[in-house]
């Protein structure tokens, strides 16, 4: 079995977690509070803007050329979608220019986001990449599961769209592959720390959407 099939399996309870959490089921009906949602926007505007420098820095540390090319056109993504959703979404969800300039990043998203950078800046470029690989990968299952169980109309069908897309689908394959390819000629304890590394990008993904169903500030 292939080193990502391994650690796809090894976090399957963390996989039907996430996707039981009532954040996705509400979105799913469109029953999920606006006020959920805008949370979950403003943080996640917080997130990509710091995923795009991890993006970037993987792209410089990338051996190979096809993972510098595909590090750094995800960088430039992450970029254009967090310009996206002060254009689209944050204008149909109530978000002002004002709540984007005063959203400070919340336990769970400072927590994601620091540990992808500490993974940038102190470990190895295979964990570094399996670290980044959840947010693709958990995603495009949240999409693909979601996306025949929506409610139509569905006030989040444009998210659920985006992440359900074979586009998204695609890039996914190609960050597996890249993954792959870096624990195929790595070391037994570097596979064992890009495990580490992928297991626990997981968990912040189950984190990131159990604060923003809860609406999670910092609790002093």
């Amino acid at each position: 079995m292939s080193f990502c099939d391994t650690i796809w399996q090894d976090v399957a309870p963390l996989r039907r977690a996430i996707l039981a959490q009532p954040f996705l089921a509400e979105l799913a009906d469109g029953s999920l509070p606006t006020e959920s949602f805008r949370h979950y926007m403003l943080q996640d505007s917080l997130y990509l803007a710091e995923y795009a420098r991890v993006l970037a820095i993987a792209a410089a540390r990338a051996p190979t050329a096809a993972g510098r090319l595909e590090f750094s056109d995800g960088a430039k993504v992450a970029v254009q979608v967090e310009q996206a959703l002060h254009q689209a979404f944050f204008v149909q969800f109530g978000v002002t220019p004002e709540m984007a300039r005063q959203a400070e990043a919340t336990p769970a998203c400072l927590g994601y986001t620091s540990y992808l950078a500490s993974l940038a800046a102190t470990r190895s470029y295979e964990e570094l990449i399996a670290g980044i690989l959840p947010c693709f990968w958990v995603y495009w299952e949240v999409g693909c599961d979601i996306k025949p169980r929506a409610v139509s109309p569905n006030p989040y069908a444009a998210w659920i769209d985006t992440y359900a897309a074979p586009s998204f689908g695609e890039a996914t394959d190609r960050v597996r592959a890249l993954v792959g390819e870096a624990a195929a000629s790595a070391t037994p304890t570097t596979r064992a720390a890009m495990a580490t590394a992928f297991r626990n990008a997981t968990r912040y993904e189950w984190m990131f959407w159990d604060s923003a169903y809860r609406r999670e500030t910092w609790p002093i």
